[in-house]
């Protein structure tokens, strides 16, 4: 599948079949107590090192948090040509993670990634030509 054809494919999924993939009861409970996850048979945390991400050297800028999303995205997407469901979950409460995990202080935890087999039927890829906004909406020349 072409990358264009993979972009369209993919959608957040709101409900996840029981088809079971690689999964940790005990872990999906822990992540219960700090968001809904639909259901999801497997959710990733994607985290940051902040002791080790990349700044910026003008501004101390740092990256880890941006990193940690592209890896998510980049997930997301290679669980979409797998023919796996994702949800892109970042309301959460990352106290909670934290500590159901035992993340260490500098580790901050950034995205959830919820992922598993959409329960029904995949929504329509040519859906984006009618429910996206025009691009004279949202770039500014």
């Amino acid at each position: 599948m072409n990358f264009l054809e993979l972009a369209k494919k993919r959608y957040s999924v709101g409900s996840y079949s029981e088809t079971p993939i690689v999964t940790d009861a005990k872990g999906l409970e822990k992540v219960s107590k700090a968001t809904n996850f639909y259901n999801a048979p497997c959710v990733l945390i994607v985290c940051n090192d902040t002791s080790a991400s990349w700044k910026r050297k003008y501004d101390c800028k740092e990256f880890g948090d941006i990193d940690a999303t592209i890896v998510t995205d980049h997930m997301m997407l290679m669980a979409t040509e797998l023919g796996l469901g994702t949800l892109w979950i970042g309301r959460f409460k990352p106290q909670v993670i934290k500590e159901e995990f035992n993340i260490p202080k500098e580790i901050e935890p950034i995205n959830l990634l919820a992922i598993g087999y959409a329960d029904g039927e995949a929504k329509s890829p040519d859906r984006h030509d009618k429910d996206r906004k025009a691009l004279s909406d949202i770039i500014l020349s």
